[in-house]
C-alpha cells in the first residue's frame, strides 16, 4: 500500500537529507510521506562525519542511537604530505571543549538505516522500494508525485510541498535545467575498502587522514571504520585520473596512485581488499536555486562539494534542517511560494561557499601551516572549517588575509632571480 492519504509534504529519498527534512517536519506536527526507491540497508559512500553534525543529530533525537552504536569514534583530522610526513593533528576538542567535538566514522548503510528508522519513530510514513517516476506540476507549481511500487502499481500522491532529496540523480535538477557543474573542482574518485589495514591507536584511532600524492597531483582519504575495515580512496582531477591513461582498469589506476603515495602504501601493504573498486566522476555541482513554488531541493539534490573536508553528511543534515524550518513556517502561514521556500538558501549557500573556498585553497597549494604561523590567533577559524562550523560570518576574516599572502607569494622573485 502506498500513502494512506494526502500528506502535507512528500519527501523523495530516504538518505540523511531526506530523513532529516521529514523528521523535523513530523516533529512540527506536519503529515509527511517519504518515498525511497531502494530497500535499506544499501551501499553509499561518505562515511566520515564532522563535529558540526552534532546539533542536527541532537535535534533529530539521534544522539542516543549514535552513542550506543559500534561506530568508530573520531576526535581529529590528520594531514600527511606528499613525502609521507604527518602534520600536527587537528584535535577538535582543543578548539571546542564540548562533547560535540567527538564525532563518528560510520558505515553509511547502517547510519542511513538508523536515520530512516528514527524518522519512522517520529511519525514519518516512509516507504521503501517505491520509485518516483514523475513529479506532478500545475503550471510552475509542484503538486505531488507519481509513484510506482515494486508490485508494479502506479499511483499519484498530492501534497502542498515536494522535497527532492534523491541525490545526484535528482529529477528536478535535470527537468528544470538547474545543475551547474563546478568548473574548478572537476575531480574524480576511485575507492575501495581494506580489512586489516594500519590503524592508529588511542585518540587517533578514528582520525580521518588526508594524504597527498607525490607532486600533489591528488590525495587519498583514509577512514577507519568498525569491523577492522578502512575506506581508502584517491581523488584527483578527472582528466588526470581517468582520461589520460593507458588503461581504463580501475584497479590498475588505483595502485598506480598508491605507488605515488608514501603516506598510503605502507598502511595497506599487509591488508586484504574486501570490496570492489568503485568510481565517481566529476562530482562537484550546484543547483541555480534551492526551491520553487511547492518544491525544494536538499542534500546532494541541491549540490555536492568535493569530499576533502568530509562535508557531505553535514551539508545533507544542515540543508534538510534549514529547509524543513522554512517549509514548516510556510505551511503554518499558508505560503508555499518560491520566496518562502527559498528563505534558507542564502545562509546555507554562504556556508557552502566558505567550505568550497578552503577546498580551492588546498588544491591551489596554499600553505595553511605557514598561514597559521603568521596568524596563530586565527588557527581556530581554520579548525572551524574542519569541524564544519561554517554557517557564520566570523570565518570571513580569513579571506582577505589569505589573498594578502597569495599576493606576497606572487610578488616574490623566482629562485634564479634571487641568486
Amino acid at each position: 500500500m502506498i500513502a494512506s492519504s494526502s500528506p502535507d509534504v512528500i519527501v523523495i529519498g530516504g538518505g540523511p537529507a531526506g530523513a532529516t527534512t521529514a523528521t523535523i517536519l513530523a516533529q512540527a506536527g506536519h503529515k509527511v510521506t517519504l518515498f525511497e526507491r531502494e530497500r535499506f540497508p544499501r551501499f553509499h559512500i561518505g562515511e566520515s562525519l564532522i563535529p558540526q553534525t552534532y546539533d542536527v543529530l541532537q535535534r533529530l533525537k539521534m544522539l542516543p542511537k549514535m552513542k550506543g552504536s559500534h561506530f568508530v569514534k573520531k576526535y581529529s583530522a590528520q594531514f600527511i604530505d606528499q613525502r609521507g610526513r604527518l602534520s600536527e593533528p587537528f584535535y577538535f576538542v582543543d578548539h571546542k571543549p564540548h562533547e560535540s567535538s567527538q564525532t563518528w566514522q560510520v558505515l553509511r548503510s547502517e547510519f542511513d538505516q538508523l536515520m530512516l528508522d528514527n524518522a519512522r519513530e517520529q511519525g514519518v510514513e516512509a516507504h521503501e522500494g517505491v520509485r518516483v517516476i514523475d513529479i506532478l506540476f500545475d503550471g510552475d507549481r509542484a503538486i505531488g508525485v507519481r509513484v510506482k511500487g515494486d508490485d508494479g502499481r502506479v499511483r499519484d500522491v498530492r501534497a502542498s510541498v515536494v522535497v527532492d532529496a534523491s541525490g545526484q540523480s535528482s529529477q528536478l535538477l535535470d527537468r528544470l535545467n538547474l545543475r551547474s557543474w563546478d568548473s574548478f573542482l572537476r575531480k574524480a574518485a576511485i575507492w575501495t575498502y581494506w580489512k586489516g589495514a594500519f590503524r592508529d591507536q588511542g585518540q587517533d584511532e578514528g582520525a580521518t587522514a588526508v594524504i597527498q600524492t607525490q607532486g600533489k597531483t591528488g590525495w587519498f582519504w583514509y577512514i577507519p571504520l568498525h569491523n577492522d575495515i578502512v575506506s581508502v580512496g584517491v581523488v584527483a582531477g578527472n582528466d588526470y585520473l581517468l582520461q589520460n591513461r593507458a588503461t581504463k582498469d580501475l584497479e590498475t589506476i588505483y595502485f598506480e596512485e598508491v605507488a605515488k603515495c608514501p603516506g598510503v602504501a605502507p598502511r595497506i601493504e599487509s591488508a586484504e581488499r574486501c570490496d570492489i573498486f568503485r568510481v565517481q566522476k566529476e562530482f562537484s555541482y550546484r543547483a541555480s536555486k534551492a526551491a520553487g513554488n511547492g518544491w525544494v531541493l536538499v542534500g546532494d539534490a541541491f549540490g555536492f562539494l568535493d569530499p576533502l573536508y568530509s562535508s557531505g553528511v553535514l551539508l545533507a543534515l544542515t540543508s534538510g534542517a534549514m529547509a524543513a524550518d522554512a517549509i514548516s513556517q510556510g505551511l503554518a502561514a499558508g505560503d508555499t511560494s518560491e520566496a518562502q521556500l527559498r528563505k534558507w538558501e542564502a545562509p546555507y549557500v554562504a556556508g557552502m561557499n566558505r567550505m568550497r573556498r578552503l577546498v580551492f585553497e588546498f588544491y591551489e597549494g596554499f600553505s595553511f601551516g605557514r598561514f597559521i604561523r603568521k596568524h596563530p590567533h586565527l588557527k581556530g577559524y581554520i579548525t572551524d572549517v574542519l569541524i564544519g562550523d561554517v554557517f557564520k560570518e566570523d570565518i570571513d576574516i580569513l579571506w582577505p588575509l589569505i589573498d594578502e599572502m597569495r599576493a606576497e607569494d606572487a610578488a616574490m622573485p623566482m629562485p634564479m632571480e634571487r641568486q
